[in-house]
């Protein structure tokens, strides 16, 4: 009795340490990604995406922000399969919804010039997906701006569905705390340093009036302004968006240096210039206030933790076989 009860726990602590195993591996899906995919089906895809981004940035600087933007919507929802690009005739699609709206245009731009660029390569044709081309342009445009060069791993397959009910508390909103953002990174497989990270990317992004509008005119009652904001920055913001000003009108998030991937956001963080309040809460809560004094003294530190976050959030979702997705022809229709 007691060599088959010592028997049964030998074999129950087997499979408990197999499947501690298993929960270490990344899932399939990611681990098909990689650096390099296409050297034997489309050689030159990198120096063709990164000329026709370049392009298009030389056209508009909102290329930049708007297409890094554009890849974070793609991943948070479905995963980074490009269903952001669909459209929908009756407006159904995910970029139908309130909260991807206000993505810029040029973003889709910059994807589907990208995408005609690598198509009028013979060995390219159809054979490149648009979740890529969207990972590779969001790459390209951080360099262009004077951010860290990274290789970006490949192998995604487009997505066949875009829903507008699908980004509902898919994305955080400019209002959240802490606690909010890093329960909605958690479940994206992002840590707390990964949403701090990528939250520099504002650093080159910009935001309407009415996103942060309540911070500098009804926060609360008897205190009309955030008292996280810098006093003079809040009265900077009232002069950019006076009161009932179109909502619509774009405000840099960076007041430095705002068409520079750099370090500046955490800097401004530590003098109460966080456009958002979600950007603010980052110092003003002391669970992240260390990591934002980090990267503020450390470039560099910032750039590599920027790299990584980039990398993990490029395998959210990834569909690389099977039934699962495929290789857009037109990267806002399905084939």
């Amino acid at each position: 009795m007691g060599r088959r009860y010592s028997s049964t726990s030998s074999i129950i602590m087997i499979l408990s340490f197999l499947l501690s195993l298993l929960l270490l591996l990344p899932n399939s899906a990611s681990a098909q990604l990689r650096q390099n995919y296409y050297r034997n089906i489309c050689p030159n895809v990198e120096s063709i995406v990164r000329s026709a981004v370049t392009a298009k940035f030389r056209q508009t600087f909102v290329t930049a922000p708007a297409t890094l933007r554009l890849f974070f919507h793609d991943c948070f929802v479905r995963g980074c399969d490009a269903s952001v690009m669909l459209a929908s005739s009756i407006n159904r699609a995910e970029k139908d919804h309130p909260d991807d709206i206000s993505l810029a245009g040029d973003g889709f731009d910059t994807v589907i010039k990208a995408k005609a660029a690598v198509d009028r390569d013979p060995r390219c044709r159809n054979r490149v997906s648009c979740a890529d081309i969207l990972a590779m342009a969001a790459r390209d445009v951080v360099a262009l701006t004077g951010g860290p060069f990274f290789l970006v791993e490949l192998g995604r397959l487009d997505g066949r569905v875009s829903s507008k009910p699908s980004v509902r508390g898919r994305l955080p909103h400019s209002t959240f705390n802490l606690n909010q953002l890093n329960a909605m990174f958690a479940s994206n497989g992002l840590t707390q340093t990964d949403m701090i990270a990528l939250s520099g990317a504002h650093t080159i992004g910009f935001a309407h009036c009415g996103q942060f509008s309540k911070r500098i005119y009804s926060f609360q009652r008897g205190r009309p302004v955030d008292p996280t904001l810098n006093p003079t920055y809040a009265a900077q913001l009232q002069q950019m968006c006076p009161r009932n000003v179109d909502p619509r009108i774009a405000i840099n998030m960076d007041p430095t240096t705002p068409n520079t991937f750099d370090n500046a956001y955490f800097k401004n963080l530590q003098q109460g210039k966080g456009l958002f309040a979600s950007d603010q809460t980052l110092f003003a809560d002391p669970r992240s206030r260390g990591t934002v004094n980090f990267f503020a003294s450390n470039h560099t530190a910032f750039r590599q933790a920027f790299v990584a976050a980039m990398t993990k959030l490029g395998r959210v979702g990834v569909k690389t076989g099977g039934r699962m997705g495929e290789i857009r022809r037109d990267c806002t229709a399905v084939n």
